[in-house]
């Protein structure tokens, strides 16, 4: 099988004991890794309100880390586009591209405007057991709905929103902000906007999303790449990349449809060694599920100390169960099986360990691995 791109998906990940400061040098640091090993992309997520993560402020962090390496593609994964406008968005991304031109990914999802679905009351997934499509798993889908109503929801409104700001829908937004980047935007009024800087941009437009629902629909219509969230929501990867080819026009940007699937991935030199290193990873995970906000990354004796209720362990089985843990070889061969069944063009890898050098070491030993299998 042909060896696709890689790319590095970072949350600037605090550890326990550690320092926002310290987190973002080890972004920086883990970007320029990243360039040295061959990834393809180095993207950036938007979180907020979360003691265990540094990335609040991807925009800056694409500008630090474009910065600091020379060729790699830098980017968002993604911008919450319920927490911004289409003009906000344009002029922070167009300023990056006017200092580090031709390498900027603009990576758009739902995140933001998802919130306030959840906050009215989602929906209860499908009824849908665990099974394995040709080798992959996936899983039983996670049942969002027990989010709905978290006062934690409430205070994201509050804080990321101004008061009785509305989100527009998803396309529109989109669309306002493909027009405002190639200068054709027109007001409800006939009115023209020019973007300085933004229109003009050489940015890569993304959409990312986690079901085959919206995002993956307008993606498709509007024939721009799409990112599937294996590593955020593994149950709905396959419908998510379907709904998109299903719903694929060839555009200006692409001839025909292009899809990145992301994985949570820890390597280590043998299988044993990358399973301590993963060990903290469903107390961090049990974390996000249950009050939304993720914790600084355990270290490994504190995993080990944890004792899981059967309640607990459902929060985090669908995570923790499609996580790749293992040597190079054993990884390569899930993420192998991964690209087969999704026909993704490209993985987008993620991976959080409580020490930084095995973060480092975990992807430097899976693109050794990956140029040579």
């Amino acid at each position: 099988m042909t060896a696709i791109p890689l790319s590095v998906l970072d949350l600037a990940p605090i550890p326990a004991g550690g320092t926002t400061r310290q987190a973002l040098h080890n972004t920086l640091d883990l970007a320029w890794r990243a360039e040295e090993f061959g990834y393809h992309r180095y993207w950036l997520a938007e979180h907020h309100l979360a003691p265990g993560v540094a990335s609040a402020a991807p925009q800056i962090l694409i500008a630090l880390v474009a910065r600091a390496t020379s060729r790699i593609r830098v980017g968002s994964g993604a911008v919450q586009t319920g927490h911004w406008t289409p003009l906000a968005i344009v002029e922070q991304f167009g300023t990056i591209d006017a200092l580090y031109p031709g390498r900027i990914d603009l990576g758009l999802g739902r995140s933001g405007q998802r919130r306030a679905e959840f906050a009215r009351g989602a929906a209860a997934p499908p009824e849908r057991e665990a099974t394995v499509v040709d080798g992959l798993l996936i899983p039983k889908p996670f049942d969002v709905g027990r989010l709905a109503g978290s006062p934690v929801i409430a205070l994201f409104g509050e804080l990321l929103q101004q008061p009785g700001a509305e989100s527009p829908d998803f396309a529109e937004q989109v669309a306002e902000i493909s027009a405002l980047l190639d200068g054709s935007y027109r007001s409800p009024d006939g009115h023209r906007a020019h973007v300085t800087p933004g229109e003009g941009a050489d940015l890569q437009l993304w959409i990312l999303g986690s079901s085959g629902g919206e995002s993956a629909r307008v993606a498709g219509e509007r024939g721009l790449p799409f990112a599937a969230n294996y590593h955020v929501a593994p149950s709905n990867v396959l419908e998510a990349v379907d709904a998109y080819r299903a719903a694929f026009k060839p555009s200006g940007v692409l001839d025909e449809p292009y899809v990145v699937v992301s994985a949570d991935v820890v390597v280590a030199p043998s299988d044993d060694d990358a399973r301590e290193l993963a060990a903290p990873y469903p107390l961090w995970v049990h974390s996000i599920r249950s009050g939304l906000r993720a914790i600084p990354f355990p270290a490994p004796e504190e995993a080990a100390a944890h004792a899981w209720s059967d309640e607990g362990w459902a929060l985090v089985a669908d995570r923790v169960d499609t996580q790749f843990v293992g040597s190079p070889q054993t990884v390569v061969e899930g993420l192998r099986v991964l690209q087969r069944v999704t026909g993704a063009d490209e993985l987008l890898v993620t991976t959080i360990t409580h020490d930084h050098a095995h973060r480092v070491r975990s992807y430097e030993l899976l693109a050794g691995e990956w140029n040579r299998a």
